[in-house]
């Protein structure tokens, strides 16, 4: 049977890091972008830490199920306003797993602060911060698997466009073909089990040098 008030309890704790990390990663490719002369994700209000202009509800739902891995709606950039598209695209298309990266070190760090102080406090200031502590713990899984899981070379997702960045021309336009199949070749990634036996372990190593000494 399905304790209700736990699985309530679960959403709770689970909806701010996942919300924040997809926002935040959508923000950083517009505002780099922006910075480069791309305009365009300003000019469509997703330079805005409104997590709902972000959503995509099939790839929010992949990240509830899984924890580790989803995408968001993408942000539009136009290659055209950059004086150099290529290796420009390049660092737009790095910094979405970038500012993750980023996320789960302060995460990890939100951790260690909290650790001292949960075993001193009382009952009522743990309601508070217990629940916090477990946000910054799901923060640095959710952080570093949208990382991971968006370096993988397979368009549309962001290593697809860094490496299309470095490949040499003649190969570029029998890899942007792929882009036609890139959803299904995700989605079987996804359901037969091959992205978590590449992003768990990364996971792992990352929870270890982040906060493995006081977990």
């Amino acid at each position: 049977m399905i304790d209700i008030q736990s699985t309530i309890q679960k959403i709770i704790i689970l909806t701010p890091p996942i919300l924040f990390a997809i926002t935040v990663h959508e923000v950083a490719h517009g505002f780099v972008a922006w910075r480069l002369g791309d305009p365009t994700a300003k000019n469509s209000g997703r330079l805005s830490l409104n997590p709902i202009k972000h959503l995509d509800p099939i790839g929010t739902l992949v990240f509830f199920l899984t924890q580790m891995i989803g995408w968001a709606k993408p942000v539009p950039v136009n290659p055209m306003y950059f004086r150099r598209p290529k290796i420009d695209m390049i660092w737009v298309s790095l910094a979405g797993p970038l500012s993750n990266i980023l996320l789960a070190i302060l995460s990890a760090l939100l951790m260690r602060a909290l650790i001292g102080p949960i075993s001193t406090q009382s009952i009522s200031m743990g309601y508070f911060t217990k629940p916090l502590l477990y946000m910054a713990f799901i923060s640095i899984q959710v952080n570093i698997g949208l990382a991971i899981f968006n370096l993988i070379p397979i368009p549309p997702l962001d290593g697809s466009k860094v490496l299309a960045g470095i490949l040499p021309e003649r190969f570029l336009p029998q890899y942007l073909q792929l882009e036609r199949y890139g959803f299904i070749i995700l989605v079987l990634l996804i359901f037969t089990g091959v992205t978590d036996r590449i992003i768990v372990p990364l996971i792992n190593f990352a929870n270890r040098m982040l906060i493995g000494p006081i977990i």
